[in-house]
């Protein structure tokens, strides 16, 4: 396995690439965004591993470079700013998985094995995905209520089409972590539950038929009202 790690403090560099190498893994490093691009551009990489706070291009920018580029390797965010409107950030911008420091690296190690054999994505390819009166166009990444369009977030896109293709069915905070942002669910954080109120305040609040409910201690389910 190869990874790319990118950060600024070359004693952390060191201990990292230490300790990864020791379980078999090859690591590139860079100390700043610029040269953490240009490597994530030239080679291919497992996991790309990125501090926040980092010289040039910081790490959230960063992330909206890379995946604008189209590159979809899963990136893990390690970073001191551990504030849930930091995770959201993060996560908007395309990050797969996030790590507040300090950390052992037992835990950062973990993570790592489960973004590399992450599986891949077996949706079938369907250009547009339609429920009620909502549509979505996969292809233009638009969305549609009432024939209104309404402006979705990366992060709000994917959790909107993960429910899009399951209507009717009960979908569990653990499921949604795994299968939208292949995490493990932390019990102890309210992420899905703050995503979920970002959706219903656009896609619900100025419309009179409610559409995402929620069913208690079970998780939400995507339905017309009776």
């Amino acid at each position: 396995m190869k990874v790319l790690l990118i950060e600024d403090e070359p004693k952390m560099v060191r201990s990292l690439k230490k300790g990864l190498e020791e379980h078999q893994i090859e690591v590139d490093f860079a100390y700043d965004g610029q040269l953490g691009k240009r490597l994530s551009q030239s080679n291919d990489y497992a996991v790309i591993i990125s501090d926040v706070i980092l010289p040039g291009i910081n790490g959230i920018e960063l992330l909206r470079q890379i995946r604008h580029d189209g590159n979809h390797t899963p990136v893990l965010l390690i970073t001191a700013l551990g504030q849930m409107d930091d995770k959201i950030a993060g996560f908007d911008a395309g990050a797969d998985d996030y790590l507040t420091k300090p950390f052992e690296f037992r835990e950062l190690l973990v993570r790592i094995k489960a973004l590399a054999r992450r599986p891949v994505e077996s949706y079938q390819p369907v250009p547009e995905l339609h429920f009620s009166d909502i549509s979505m166009d996969l292809r233009t990444r638009e969305f549609y209520r009432s024939g209104q369009k309404i402006q979705l977030t990366p992060r709000e896109f994917a959790l909107m089409e993960y429910f899009l293709r399951n209507p009717g069915r009960v979908i569990s905070k653990t499921e949604i972590a795994e299968k939208v942002w292949n995490l493990n669910f932390d019990t102890g954080t309210n992420v899905i539950e703050v995503y979920v109120n970002f959706l219903r305040k656009k896609v619900d609040k100025d419309f009179p038929g409610k559409l995402i409910h929620t069913q208690f201690k079970n998780g939400y389910i995507l339905r017309e009202e009776n």
